[in-house]
């Protein structure tokens, strides 16, 4: 009774569309879940994340959940989580790949679930890394770890969202470092982000992950441009 009060003045509305959310509905609408532009990847095997690293680093297995579009709802949803702190939304596109993955037999030999992570003082300024509700997400249906400090970042870098290829790449050397290579040695990782672009900053990762011994590496995003 005294939830339906709040909901009847403060109404949940959609992160993507902000209209008002039916009693069922969570963080999304049916009608946006419905126009949102799934890849499936996954289930098409289709290798578009291999392709986008391709001569640069080699990983296993690729998906990523949305296509991203400019000025399109999955935009709105990352702008949402990243800027205005709505990270339920990590939990609710976590859920969804990972029911996804976790039927998928190829996706079932995931032993450790890595963030990209954050500089700490961009960490201290947002308050969380938006992917880590993801990650989270998807180690639990995949039946893996979570480990949130295997990769450090120690490089602060400002945003990279009018950078070119080759500025990005120039910019991701050196950024990352691997704080606990021996957790991670014989391991099948998956590195996980909210958008993948030029695949610069996944690179760079994946050249700091590959210090290890005999690891294998697969890449989950919430969206592809």
């Amino acid at each position: 009774m005294f939830q339906s009060i709040i909901n009847l003045f403060f109404p949940k509305v959609c992160y993507a569309c902000h209209l008002p959310l039916a009693a069922q509905e969570d963080s999304i609408c049916v009608s946006c879940r419905n126009d949102l532009p799934v890849t499936n990847f996954h289930f098409d095997r289709n290798p578009a994340l291999k392709k986008v690293l391709y001569g640069r680093s080699k990983i296993e297995l690729g998906t990523a959940l949305f296509r991203f579009e400019k000025q399109g709802l999955v935009q709105q949803l990352i702008h949402e989580l990243k800027y205005r702190g709505h990270e339920h939304i990590g939990y609710v596109l976590g859920n969804w790949l990972g029911a996804e993955l976790k039927t998928l037999p190829d996706w079932q030999g995931i032993d450790i679930v890595i963030p990209v992570p954050m500089h700490k003082k961009k960490l201290r300024k947002r308050g969380f890394n938006q992917v880590t509700k993801f990650g989270q997400c998807l180690a639990l249906a995949l039946n893996a770890e979570y480990q949130e400090h295997v990769l450090l970042k120690v490089v602060y870098t400002t945003s990279q969202v009018r950078k070119t290829r080759s500025e990005r790449s120039q910019n991701n050397q050196d950024l990352y470092v691997l704080n606990k290579p021996d957790a991670i040695a014989g391991k099948h990782l998956l590195i996980v982000d909210d958008l993948i672009t030029t695949g610069a900053t996944l690179e760079a990762c994946i050249s700091a992950l590959k210090q290890s011994e005999n690891v294998k590496i697969s890449i989950a995003t919430m969206a592809i441009a």
